[in-house]
């Protein structure tokens, strides 16, 4: 069975976007990493949130544009109210959560499903579908934006660290969400 893994680049103020979703704060921190190397080989599908699929990508206009940096291709679930009119290759809407956490894992195979977005991540821990949490952080303070988790009056939820380290421009913790 894959495992629906919540993966995101974060501050260390806790950000994994500026205000209004700008993701500009990210250029400086994007290069080589052995650790998102091979969470995108252990990707098989994206689940991903409206907002993010339709945001401001910092590579954009390059060859690194896209989900890790331009290298991963594939089926990409993507959860809107407001579909689009227009079909975009390999991505899927829907409003159906659930359906897309099953039609995602589906598509993956063998390979994980990665949860890009706050909003489709929460949701995600709320119905006990996220297995792990992966973060990037960086050394910038953003003072302001999008919360890795914004749970307002939310009860804890235990983790357990996989793995750790810390190479090039970032310290990496992959973490497993412990289920009561």
């Amino acid at each position: 069975m894959n495992d629906l893994i919540y993966s995101a680049t974060m501050s260390a103020d806790g950000y994994i976007a500026g205000p209004g979703g700008d993701m500009s704060w990210l250029g400086p921190f994007t290069g080589a990493d052995t650790a998102a190397d091979e969470l995108a080989a252990r990707t098989g599908a994206l689940l991903v949130g409206n907002t993010t699929y339709g945001g401001d990508d910092p590579n954009e206009g390059t060859d690194a544009e896209g989900a890790f940096g331009g290298t991963w291709h594939g089926p990409q679930f993507v959860l809107t109210h407001r579909p689009p009119t227009t079909a975009a290759p390999d991505v899927t809407f829907t409003d159906d959560l659930e359906w897309a956490v099953g039609a995602a894992r589906a598509a993956a195979g063998e390979r994980d499903v990665n949860v890009l977005g706050a909003d489709v991540a929460r949701q995600c821990l709320e119905l006990g579908l996220l297995d792990e949490v992966v973060v990037f952080v960086v050394p910038v303070l953003l003072g302001d934006g999008v919360r890795l988790f914004d749970r307002p009056g939310g009860r804890p939820v235990r983790l357990e660290h996989i793995a750790r380290s810390t190479e090039a421009e970032s310290t990496y913790l992959r973490m497993r969400v412990l289920k009561d």
